[in-house]
């Protein structure tokens, strides 16, 4: 790929995810993305065929971003470094909630998408499971956490709980009287002592 198409793409994935991160998924337009790249509509179409592939290519963005500011770790034992992974979900929250709710709306968009195979998305996943595998296995090595029968139904169960309640508190709907009577991160941060008891030696 030449650099003059790369820049327009690095442009357009950019104010993408501005909007997307600003507004509902469901309420940006490629009209909207041309528009504040300062391209036409064609141009945009040219680059990215369907709104389900500039979507994709922004959550791939996105949580590399994410990745990279939050649970790249060092340092320590391992399970200060696991302890600073879990609490990596907490402070993308306080410090990025719109991250999660646009995960959330990608979610739910790509559920009602045909033929969806998110191959760079997946990959990027990969990142946070390596991450978490690399930590695990240090802190087995000094001896800060315990051995896990099945750690990667472990990692699974606990980063979707994690990545659930983030996305829904995210949304900051309050249906029930009873979800008025904790803090958002408070919440967030009693899930974390849960998964780590589970981890310490």
């Amino acid at each position: 790929m030449n650099k003059i198409k790369q820049a327009a793409l690095d442009i357009i994935i950019n104010d993408a995810c501005d909007l997307f991160l600003s507004r509902s998924v469901n309420d940006v337009t490629i009209s909207d993305i041309a528009e504040k790249s300062e391209v036409g509509v064609a141009t945009v179409y040219r680059y990215f065929s369907t709104k389900k592939n500039i979507l994709e290519k922004c959550a791939v963005k996105l949580q590399l971003k994410v990745y990279e500011d939050y649970f790249k770790l060092t340092g320590e034992s391992g399970y200060d470094k696991i302890k600073k992974f879990y609490y990596g979900y907490l402070e993308v929250f306080k410090a990025h909630p719109e991250f999660y709710r646009f995960i959330n709306e990608f979610d739910a968009f790509m559920t009602m998408e045909n033929n969806v195979r998110l191959e760079d998305y997946s990959k990027g996943l990969d990142l946070f499971s390596d991450e978490f595998n690399a930590i695990y296995r240090e802190g087995l090595k000094d001896g800060s956490i315990k051995r896990i029968e099945d750690v990667r139904a472990f990692y699974y169960s606990t980063t979707h709980a994690m990545l659930e309640l983030c996305k829904k508190l995210s949304a900051n709907v309050r249906i029930v009287k009873q979800d008025e009577n904790i803090r958002s991160d408070v919440e967030i941060g009693v899930l974390v002592d849960i998964i780590l008891s589970a981890l310490k030696a």
